[in-house]
């Protein structure tokens, strides 16, 4: 299980290191694709190999089903570490995420998400204020 929240800092080739504590989990590579939301997946193999599988059930006639397989697939890249644990993070998902320097990686649950330090704390910021509303909505669906 990933969780916890990671300031990190993006260096000028696109390269991102992973926080310490998961990389353990990456030794077979890993899947970064784009997120919901504005940032990026980052998926362990197997964890994208089951993900990979749901979305490819998706119903080919349906267009909603259709746009995700493609944002999805099309955004998705293998991704190797390094000795110090990086990985590149390529131009173009670098650009739809707009992470530019600072960046924050947080775990949640069965993948990695990375965004723009001022982006994550816009979103965090408003989940706080909405916490109670997130909460009760919650409650009806038994959590």
């Amino acid at each position: 299980m990933f969780m916890g929240e990671f300031e990190h800092t993006l260096d000028d080739k696109g390269r991102l290191a992973i926080p310490a504590k998961f990389r353990s989990k990456f030794v077979d590579g890993l899947v970064l694709t784009r997120g919901l939301d504005g940032c990026l997946f980052v998926y362990t193999a197997a964890e994208w190999a089951a993900l990979a599988d749901k979305i490819g059930r998706l119903p080919l006639a349906k267009a909603d089903a259709r746009s995700f397989q493609r944002m999805m697939f099309s955004g998705a890249t293998d991704c190797q570490l390094d000795q110090q644990g990086r990985f590149v993070i390529p131009g173009f998902l670098r650009e739809y995420s707009g992470l530019v320097d600072e960046v924050v990686i947080i775990g949640v649950n069965t993948r990695l998400e990375i965004w723009g330090k001022e982006r994550w704390h816009e979103i965090r910021d408003k989940v706080e204020e909405e916490s109670g509303f997130i909460a009760e909505q919650l409650a009806e669906l038994g959590i």
